[in-house]
């Protein structure tokens, strides 16, 4: 990536494509640009290799944005994905796929600049240990990592992160589903609404007979209940890590 990154602009809308290509050529981090109108003729180019980034609309005739990056996450060597759409739904699809950002149509120059400065730190250090999760700020979507959260409360069908940096986000993702996605990385389950990561351990409390577990995120701390069915394994885990 010496002479920039190596890009490859996928659009079904010739006006938005133009567009793109013009605005990512002023940016002297991009390198060569390759541009096409479908996801099929992006796949042909895309299997050979030789892309680093990939602008990637959602919705497409034929062959689909989403469907596209499925594919590409089977590849041994996957490009870096940015969607590029005008449907802010799909952002749990793009936490799911590990995509570096998701632009809202009309773009805007310095978003997009964004964008590339992310997927140029992902390309330069990626880290395939700490995926992102996709979440709602003020009508911008961003991403935050897995490593910043320091435990999760269900709120139905929604998740509320709570973060080292004392924020919260609201995201739609079941903490069932989640609990199982992130178990290998130290999340456990302590509660039917609650999940915890164990590197923000701080304590665990036995109260009359109650079990309660301290979380410290760095901007406060948190004392959440665990059901009497998680006591025993936490306590292991805990253990474990203290070993």
């Amino acid at each position: 990536m010496a002479d920039g990154l190596r890009t490859l602009v996928v659009d079904d809308e010739r006006p938005v494509l133009d567009e793109l290509v013009w605005l990512l050529e002023r940016d002297p981090r991009i390198g060569e640009i390759r541009a096409v109108q479908s996801g099929v003729d992006a796949l042909r180019l895309l299997e050979p290799g030789g892309v680093d980034l990939v602008f990637l609309d959602i919705a497409m005739p034929g062959l689909s944005g989403l469907e596209l990056a499925r594919l590409l996450g089977r590849f041994a060597e996957r490009p870096r994905i940015v969607f590029v759409t005008a449907h802010e739904e799909h952002a749990v699809d793009a936490f799911e796929l590990g995509v570096v950002d998701y632009l809202l149509k009309p773009v805007r120059e310095e978003r997009l600049a964004e964008s590339v400065r992310r997927a140029t730190e992902s390309a330069a250090a990626p880290d395939e240990d700490d995926p992102t999760i996709a979440v709602e700020l003020a009508g911008v979507t961003r991403f935050v990592r897995r490593s910043s959260v320091a435990y999760v409360e269900a709120h139905g069908d929604y998740v509320r992160l709570h973060t080292t940096d004392g924020a919260d986000h609201l995201v739609r993702v079941p903490l069932t589903a989640l609990a199982e996605q992130w178990a290998e990385a130290g999340f456990v389950r302590v509660h039917r609404s609650h999940l915890v990561a164990l590197r923000h351990v701080a304590e665990l409390r036995q109260r009359d007979g109650r079990t309660s577990v301290v979380v410290d995120t760095g901007a406060r701390t948190t004392e959440i209940g665990v059901a009497r069915r998680h006591t025993r394994a936490l306590r292991e885990l805990v253990a474990g890590r203290g070993r």
